[in-house]
């Protein structure tokens, strides 16, 4: 499966990236990746990655805290971790088409906001269809996906700990800052780098909200490969095995950090 699904398709893109139109040998299609479209395109995904993963962990943590040390009902934490599966993996077309009808110009949460206090938030500079629009949507995922990957560290951390830096006549503050966050922190960052490259690889979402009004390297690529003025699948695939190298170093960041992280929470 994994041969055909992703070892396959993963050689004839690195074999694509290296010819040109007549299927000569080239190097000229990773020379294009250094234009402003192109390298703009990347440093626009990598802000947005950056912004969306950095958000995200640090709300998803605090919420994780929340559920994890402060709700002893399991219902209630049951309920919790269900709602965090299912909105993890809600993205793409209907993502965008819900923040449309929330958050759109005439979105369910843009007129309330305009009748009960005047406030228009478009007018006020918001736009959905722009960086941080894009930003807000991804967030409906990164944070449940932040809950979820948090959750077994923080209940890694036992309670006893806290009682004994207590006895000892450590603060709150003195806890968390010298046992309960460095004990965290392998799983935190490694959180960030998945969220990064969760971010980094996304399409369909960023595309059915803003079109073309963002410049990310998934669009880009989308362009590349399927538009009828910027046709050039070479340019995509050398593109795409960019996108490739970016998120394989995610992901090994990711995978690193957490390898550590269970060894502490053994």
């Amino acid at each position: 499966f994994a041969l055909v699904m992703m070892v396959a398709p993963t050689v004839a893109l690195i074999a694509n990236a290296f010819v040109d139109h007549q299927g000569h040998l080239t190097f000229g299609n990773f020379a294009d990746l250094n234009t402003p479209e192109v390298a703009g395109a990347f440093a626009e995904s990598i802000r947005l990655s950056a912004a969306s993963a950095v958000i995200g962990a640090v709300i998803g943590l605090g919420l994780a805290l929340t559920v994890g040390r402060g709700i002893r009902s399991t219902k209630v934490r049951s309920i919790v971790m269900t709602f965090c599966g299912v909105a993890s993996n809600f993205s793409g077309v209907p993502l965008a088409f819900a923040f449309v009808a929330t958050l759109g110009r005439l979105g369910l949460v843009t007129v309330a906001i305009k009748a009960a206090f005047g406030i228009d938030i478009y007018a006020a500079g918001f736009d959905l269809a722009s960086f941080w629009g894009l930003t807000v949507t991804y967030l409906f995922f990164q944070i449940p996906i932040t809950i979820t990957i948090m959750m077994p560290a923080i209940d890694g951390l036992r309670r006893d700990w806290c009682e004994a830096a207590s006895i000892l006549g450590a603060s709150s503050w003195q806890y968390w800052r010298h046992i309960g966050m460095p004990i965290l922190w392998p799983s935190l960052l490694g959180t960030l780098a998945l969220l990064f490259a969760n971010s980094f690889g996304a399409i369909a979402t960023a595309y059915a909200l803003t079109g073309y009004a963002v410049n990310i390297v998934p669009i880009v690529l989308y362009a590349q490969i399927r538009g009828d003025v910027l046709h050039n699948e070479s340019l995509g695939a050398a593109l795409a095995l960019g996108m490739i190298i970016v998120m394989a170093f995610a992901n090994t960041v990711y995978l690193i950090l957490r390898t550590r992280a269970e060894r502490w929470l053994r």
